[in-house]
């Protein structure tokens, strides 16, 4: 396990530091940790705890972070560390992002090893994942550093949950992100996941405004928590008003898991619902997932709606566009594609990486 003295923190009151990474602002006494677990006091200055060492590796889909917009048929190396800057009673990486046992960390790869990795089997992309990237971020920014090199783009899975401080450092190295906007109220981001709404949105408004990161949205449906139409609708209203009709969204079906055992599997039928809700206020690129659905998993033209790219899980099939434009009217598809998509189909291939 590798610890080093990072950034964004502050000294205050009786020899304590403040964390300034997340909205948290955790104070810490000598020799304590932030509710992340990862970042903490030493001697008065703040230390990360897992540079270097990860929970694990796999190549995945693009499709499975998820990203229906950014290169799609490639494979991507995913990877984490341990730890979190929320709290999710619904984590369903609760294994890695709520370890508090460092052996959780059992391979070490430096950024050159990672980049190396990827080029020589040929991964387009790696993805932060698992747990929050936020929370590694001196990690991730060197390992996105040591794969751009090759030209291999960095994609952060992350909630979000980051200071205005920290956000264009951590950022500027990512080529693409999927941000996971858990609900839309402050309710449920505070009696749920431990946080709150605000920097989330802060964080959505930060890529669409001052950045060229592509980015698409996850909003995981809880059975009578975060489905309802009145939510449903006031979420896609303020995409639409404030990033677009063209930010992906993808709602994805919950199954019961960590501490929240007690809801049942959301119905295939409230993915179908939320999706007609967001057509109906112009949001033109919607997907389902987490359950079989060939048309809401698939993209059409917004504009003649002809499928320009067809999903079957995380298999390809027909295939219109041409130069990133539809076949039938050529209207152009926001995202980054290739002139041809890739094959990697839906394999899942777990690595073990020596450095």
């Amino acid at each position: 396990m590798s610890v080093i003295d990072v950034g964004f923190w502050h000294p205050v009151e009786r020899d304590k530091i403040q964390c300034d990474l997340c909205p948290r602002f955790c104070k810490l006494s000598d020799g304590q940790r932030g509710l992340c677990f990862v970042r903490g006091n030493e001697n008065g200055r703040m230390h990360l705890y897992t540079y270097g060492r990860s929970s694990g590796f796999c190549i995945d889909p693009i499709e499975k972070k998820p990203l229906n917009h950014f290169l799609p048929g490639t494979p991507v190396l995913s990877f984490g560390t341990a730890g979190c800057n929320l709290a999710c009673k619904f984590c369903q990486n609760w294994d890695m992002s709520k370890a508090r046992e460092m052996d959780t960390l059992a391979d070490a790869a430096s950024p050159e090893t990672l980049a190396t990795y990827c080029h020589q089997h040929d991964c387009r992309s790696i993805a932060y994942t698992y747990n929050d990237p936020v929370i590694f971020l001196e990690y991730a920014e060197d390992v996105a550093m040591a794969c751009h090199k090759y030209d291999i783009q960095s994609i952060a899975v992350s909630a979000g949950y980051i200071t205005d401080q920290a956000r264009p450092r951590f950022f500027r190295h990512m080529d693409a992100a999927n941000i996971d906007l858990k609900a839309f109220t402050d309710r449920f981001y505070k009696r749920i996941c431990g946080g709150s709404l605000a920097p989330v949105l802060d964080t959505l408004l930060y890529l669409h405004n001052e950045t060229d990161v592509w980015f698409e949205i996850t909003t995981l449906l809880i059975p009578d928590e975060n489905d309802s139409d009145t939510e449903l609708t006031a979420m896609c209203r303020w995409i639409a008003d404030n990033l677009g009709p063209s930010v992906p969204l993808h709602f994805t079906a919950f199954h019961p898991d960590w501490k929240m055992l007690d809801k049942p599997r959301t119905p295939a039928s409230t993915l179908t619902r939320a999706r007609k809700i967001a057509t109906e206020h112009g949001l033109r690129y919607v997907y389902t997932g987490n359950v079989h659905d060939n048309v809401g998993s698939s993209t059409y033209c917004h504009q003649c709606g002809l499928r320009l790219i067809e999903r079957d899980w995380y298999v390809l099939g027909e295939w219109n566009l041409v130069n990133g434009c539809c076949r039938g009217c050529g209207t152009t598809l926001p995202g980054h594609f290739d002139s041809l998509p890739g094959d990697w189909g839906a394999r899942r291939q777990p690595i073990i990486l020596k450095n």
